[in-house]
C-alpha cells in the first residue's frame, strides 16, 4: 500500500525565487522554509542556495554552491571582479547540475516543494546561460514557478514601479513560465497601491502625473513622463494575466495567499506550459537528430570517397584498446555535489575549477594611468 502511495504521489512544485539586490530573497526564503515546517504536518521544502558570494544564508539548505565552488578562489584564478565571479562560478556550478536534479529526484516523493534561491546580482541568473540551463533544466522535471520578489517600498515612486514591470515582463517571456508576482515588506509599506496602479491605468496616470518631474520648465509634460505612459497601457494586458500578492518576511503576513497562488501557478503549467515545453523539447530533439544523420551521412560518403582513392589506407587506421583505456583511467576527475541532508558537513566546499595558474606564463597586466 505505501509502495502505491508513493509510485502516485505528485512531483513537487518548484520555486524559483528572482529579484533585485536587497529586494528580500533570501529572507523571503527563510520565511516560507519556517511557514512550511510549521504546518501540520509539517512539509520541509529542499532548498538549493545558488549564490555562491553570500556569506551567510538564514535558513540551512539541501544544497549549497558553496560547498562545491569556491567564490573567492575563482576570483583569484581567474583575475575575476565580483559579478564576474558569480557568473563563472555558476557556469561551474552548471556543469554538475545534472547531479543536482539527481538528488533532488531521490528526495522527490518526500518533499512537496523545491525551493531555488538565486544570486542578488539578477541579470547574473535571469541573462546568463547558466541561469537559462538551470531553469530549463528544473521546468523541464517538475513543475516550476517563478517568484519575482519586489521591494515595495522602493516602488512607490512611479518610474521605479514601471522599472521592475518591464523587468518581470521581461522575465516571464524569457522563461515562459508561471509567474508571480511578490511584493515584499508590506510590513513597511503596503502594497495596495501598486495593485491599483495594475487594475486602473487611469490611477497610474494621475500618480504619473503628480509626481514631481512629470513637467518641464515650461509645463509640458516630460520625455520620461510620456515615455512611462505609453509603457503603461503596452503592461495593461501584461497585467491581466498576472498574479499578484503582497507578503511580509518579516512577521509572516500574506505567505498562505503565496502558496494559493503556487497552487494556482502549478495548474497553470500542468495545463498550458508543460503541452509548450514537450512540443519545444520534441523540436530540439528532432532538430538534433536530423543534424546527427545528416553528418553521418555526410561522413560515410567521405569514407566511400576515401577508400576509393586510397584502399589501403583503411589498414593503417588501427589503435590499441589497452592505450585507450589507459587514458581514460587518469582522466578521473568528477567531483559530487554535496547533498547536506545526508552528509552534513558544515563549511567543507570541493574546489571543482581545478585550475592552476603556471608561474612561468609571464603575464604583465598593464596599469591604470
Amino acid at each position: 500500500m505505501e509502495a502505491s502511495s508513493s509510485s502516485t504521489k505528485r512531483k513537487p512544485t518548484a520555486i524559483i525565487t528572482i529579484g533585485m539586490a536587497g529586494a528580500g530573497k533570501s529572507t523571503f526564503v527563510q520565511r516560507i522554509n519556517s511557514y512550511l515546517h510549521s504546518l501540520d504536518p509539517p512539509s520541509p521544502p529542499y532548498i538549493l542556495n545558488l549564490d555562491p558570494a553570500v556569506t551567510h544564508v538564514p535558513f540551512e539548505a539541501n544544497i549549497d554552491i558553496r560547498d562545491t565552488v569556491n567564490y573567492a578562489e575563482v576570483m583569484k584564478q581567474y583575475n575575476l571582479g565580483p559579478n564576474g565571479g558569480i557568473l563563472t562560478a555558476l557556469n561551474l556550478f552548471t556543469t554538475k547540475f545534472d547531479q543536482v536534479l539527481g538528488l533532488v529526484e531521490k528526495r522527490a516523493a518526500e518533499v512537496d516543494y523545491v525551493i531555488l534561491d538565486t544570486p542578488g546580482q539578477i541579470e547574473i541568473f535571469t541573462w546568463s546561460a547558466s541561469g537559462a540551463i538551470i531553469t530549463d533544466a528544473v521546468a523541464s522535471s517538475m513543475p516550476t514557478v517563478v517568484a519575482y520578489i519586489i521591494d515595495t517600498p522602493r516602488t512607490t515612486a512611479p518610474a521605479t514601479f514601471m522599472s521592475n514591470m518591464l523587468y518581470a515582463c521581461s522575465i516571464l517571456y524569457k522563461t515562459k513560465l508561471p509567474f508571480i508576482l511578490v511584493f515584499n515588506k508590506t510590513d513597511v509599506q503596503p502594497h495596495d497601491f501598486a495593485l491599483e496602479w495594475m487594475q486602473d491605468f487611469e490611477e497610474f496616470q494621475a500618480a504619473l502625473a503628480s509626481h514631481s518631474s512629470s513637467r518641464d520648465s515650461e509645463g509640458e509634460p516630460t520625455y520620461m513622463n510620456s515615455l512611462m505612459n505609453s509603457m503603461s497601457l503596452v503592461l495593461d494586458e501584461f497585467y491581466k494575466n498576472l498574479k499578484a500578492v503582497g507578503v511580509s518576511s518579516m512577521t509572516g503576513d500574506g505567505i498562505k495567499e503565496f502558496f494559493e497562488a503556487v497552487e494556482a501557478s502549478r495548474e497553470e503549467y500542468e495545463k498550458d506550459y508543460l503541452p509548450e515545453l514537450e512540443r519545444a523539447r520534441a523540436q530540439r530533439e528532432k532538430t538534433l537528430q536530423d543534424a546527427k544523420d545528416d553528418s553521418m551521412d555526410r561522413l560515410m560518403k567521405d569514407l566511400e570517397i576515401d577508400r576509393a582513392k586510397n584502399p589501403q589506407g583503411a589498414l593503417n587506421d588501427r589503435w590499441d584498446p589497452d592505450e585507450e583505456n589507459d587514458e581514460d583511467d587518469d582522466d578521473d576527475t568528477d567531483i559530487n555535489i554535496v547533498d547536506r541532508s545526508e552528509h552534513p558537513w558544515p563549511g567543507q566546499y570541493i574546489d571543482v575549477t581545478r585550475a592552476r595558474r603556471h608561474e612561468d606564463e609571464g603575464i604583465n597586466w598593464p596599469r591604470p594611468g
